[in-house]
């Protein structure tokens, strides 16, 4: 059995923005990383199993880093991250208002780039380039 400790070189970083309701954060926080396993699938790990031999889901194999920053660093992240092809997802403020998925979509797509109110961004990749987007934030207290 191996019991090297494991070593990732990507990460997985979600950056919220700091004006958020501790609800917001965490609904925010889900809605940003449940599409990473769809496109990535590399990042989910192995099904758990407890002692009894109950299955359970499988989860990301690596943790996922959350971060808090202002909306202007946000922003600049989220050019950050397009500039390095990053996957990435984002949560609107228009998303709070909306109920369901088709609509969620729409808001989203109703807005130019550069004028989209975001106040979350979740992005996956090499862990250097994670870390560029991600500078200027603070990790989420």
């Amino acid at each position: 059995m191996n019991t090297e400790p494991i070593r990732f070189d990507t990460k997985i970083a979600v950056l919220l923005r700091a004006d958020l309701e501790t609800w917001q954060r965490l609904n925010v926080t889900s809605f940003l990383v449940s599409g990473l396993g769809t496109q990535v699938p590399e990042v989910i790990g192995e099904p758990y199993e407890d002692a009894d031999g109950v299955p359970y889901l499988p989860m990301f194999r690596q943790p996922v880093l959350v971060f808090e920053a202002t909306k202007e660093t946000l922003t600049t992240a989220h050019a950050r991250a397009l500039s390095r092809s990053l996957i990435r997802s984002v949560f609107t403020a228009d998303l709070f208002a909306t109920g369901n998925d088709r609509d969620n979509r729409a808001a989203v797509r109703a807005v130019p780039t550069a004028d989209l109110d975001l106040v979350g961004l979740a992005v996956y990749g090499p862990k250097n380039a994670v870390d560029k987007v991600v500078k200027g934030a603070r990790m989420h207290p």
